[in-house]
C-alpha cells in the first residue's frame, strides 16, 4: 500500500472512530459521580473501546515498530529500538479483549520481526521488547518458537551483569568504557524476562541475578521520602556505588515520574515472583510518594519535583504504567486505595488524555513526556502509554482474561 493512500485510509478510518469516541466520552464525562463503580466501568470500557477501534483502523498499515508521535503520526523503527514489544503487546490485548482474529495475525507478524534482537547483548531492555511480544505469543498459542526465543534473550541479557556491584548495566557494548557502571530504574521491568527463564529452563540464575539486581536498586536508589532518581552510576571495576545522576529526569535530586512508576510495578513484580516481603515494602515506599505528589487532576506530571511542578507538562504513560503496579499492590496488601488510586488515575486518562478529538492521531493516548530535558517528544503519544493504558484496563474488566497474556499469578 502506498504511503499516500495508507495515510487517507487511516485518516479517514481514524475520523470514523473518534466520532464515535467522542460521542461515549461526552456520555462518561456527563455522569456526575466519578468514583461510582458502574460509571468508572463504563468510562474504562469506552477507553478500551476507543483503542481497539483505533487499532484496528491503523494496525494494517503498519509495517515496522512506532516509537513515538510527530504530528499526530507516527514515527518507526526498523528494528524495535527498545519499545519493539509493545507494539505486538498492544495487538495480544486487543485480540483477547475483541477476539477479532486479524489482531492475533498482525501480532505474530510484528513479533516475528523481533526475532534478531533475541540475541542483542547491547541493551537491558531485552524484557520490555521480548515480554510483550514472544513470552505473550508463547502463552497465548503454545508455540515453542516463542518460548525458546524469548529464554535467549534472557541468556543475553544476563550477559549484561555484573557480579561486583550485583548489577545489569543498563547502556553500552559490553566492551565499552563508558557507562559502564550505570544503571537505571527502567531495569526493573526486564527482570521479570529472568524470573520466565528460570521457571522456564529450571536454572535458578536467571532469577538469581533478577534478584541480585533489584537488591542493589533497593539500597542505592530509594530515597528516605520513597522518591527516586532516574540513574544510579557504580565504579565498574569495584562495584562501589558514586552517586545518583539523571538523563531523563531534571536533575539527579528529582523525581522523574515515570521512573517512579517503572520502580512501582517492577519492585510488585520481583515481590510477585520471590515472596520476598522487603521488595513489596520498597514498592508501597514507591507509590506513596507518587501518589502524594499526583495532582488533582490525577495525570502525572513528566517529573514530581522539578520547579515547575505541578504546573509543568504531563506525562500520561506514567500514570498508565503506575496504575498496573498500583492494581497489583491493592490486591497483594489488601489495601483498597491503591486500587481506588489506580481506577482515578485510569478514569483521568480516559477522559481527559485520549485522542478522541483529533481525526488525525494514529495512537490512543495524548499528553505523554518522552525525553523533556533533551525537548524529545513532549507532550506527544508513546507505544508504551497505549499498551499500559489497554493492559490496565483489562486488569479491571478481566483479570482472568489478561492474565492468559502476562501472567499475574504470585509465588
Amino acid at each position: 500500500m502506498s504511503v499516500s493512500r495508507r495515510t487517507l485510509l487511516t485518516t479517514a478510518a481514524g475520523a470514523a472512530v473518534a466520532v464515535s469516541a467522542s460521542t461515549s466520552t461526552a456520555a462518561s464525562a456527563a455522569t456526575p459521580d466519578a468514583s461510582d463503580q458502574a460509571s468508572t466501568t463504563r468510562t474504562l470500557r469506552q477507553a478500551a473501546d476507543y483503542a481497539v477501534a483505533k487499532l484496528r483502523a491503523v494496525a494494517p498499515g503498519v509495517t515496522a515498530f512506532p516509537v513515538g508521535t510527530k504530528f499526530e503520526k507516527w514515527t518507526y523503527s526498523q528494528n524495535g529500538d527498545w519499545v519493539g514489544g509493545f507494539w505486538p503487546g498492544q495487538l495480544w490485548l486487543a485480540w483477547l479483549y475483541s477476539g477479532e482474529e486479524q489482531f492475533k495475525t498482525l501480532a505474530l507478524a510484528s513479533a516475528d520481526k523481533l526475532a534478531p534482537r533475541q540475541n542483542d547483548t547491547g541493551t537491558h531492555d531485552l524484557g520490555f521488547l521480548f515480554y510483550p511480544s514472544w513470552v505473550t505469543a508463547w502463552r497465548l498459542t503454545g508455540d515453542e518458537k516463542w518460548r525458546a526465543g524469548a529464554v535467549q534473550a534472557a541468556s543475553s541479557l544476563i550477559k549484561r551483569y555484573n557480579p561486583a556491584g550485583g548489577f545489569i548495566r543498563a547502556w553500552g557494548a559490553l566492551g565499552d568504557p563508558n557507562n559502564a557502571g550505570r544503571v537505571i530504574m527502567d531495569t526493573m521491568m526486564n527482570l521479570d524476562l529472568l524470573a520466565f527463564a528460570s521457571r522456564q529452563t529450571q536454572d535458578p540464575k536467571y532469577l538469581e541475578i533478577a534478584v541480585a539486581h533489584a537488591k542493589t536498586a533497593q539500597r542505592n536508589f530509594v530515597r528516605p521520602d520513597g522518591s527516586t532518581p532516574h540513574v544510579f552510576d557504580f565504579d565498574p571495576v569495584t562495584g562501589a556505588p558514586i552517586g545518583p545522576n539523571t538523563v531523563q529526569g531534571y536533575s539527579p535530586t528529582s523525581c522523574w515520574s515515570r521512573g517512579q512508576a517503572w520502580g512501582i510495578y517492577g519492585f510488585t513484580t520481583i515481590h510477585r515472583r520471590t515472596g520476598d516481603a522487603e521488595f513489596l515494602t520498597t514498592a508501597r515506599r514507591l507509590a506513596d510518594f507518587a501518589l502524594s505528589h499526583l495532582t488533582p487532576d490525577d495525570v502525572p506530571v513528566w517529573d514530581y519535583l522539578a520547579p515547575q511542578a505541578p504546573n509543568d507538562v504531563k506525562d500520561a504513560s506514567a500514570g498508565v504504567i503506575m496504575a498496573c503496579g498500583l492494581l497489583d499492590l491493592a490486591e497483594l496488601t489488601h489495601r483498597p486505595h491503591y486500587r481506588e488510586s489506580a481506577l482515578r488515575i485510569l478514569t483521568a486518562v480516559s477522559r481527559t488524555c485520549l485522542t478522541t478529538k483529533s481525526t488525525r492521531a494514529e495512537a490512543s493516548v495524548a499528553r505523554c513526556t518522552r525525553n523533556r530535558p533533551s525537548e524529545d517528544g513532549v507532550e506527544v503519544s508513546l507505544p508504551y502509554a497505549d499498551y499500559y493504558l489497554l493492559e490496565a484496563i483489562l486488569r479491571v474488566l478481566d483479570r482472568r482474561r489478561v492474565d492468559r497474556a502476562i501472567d499475574l499469578s504470585s509465588v
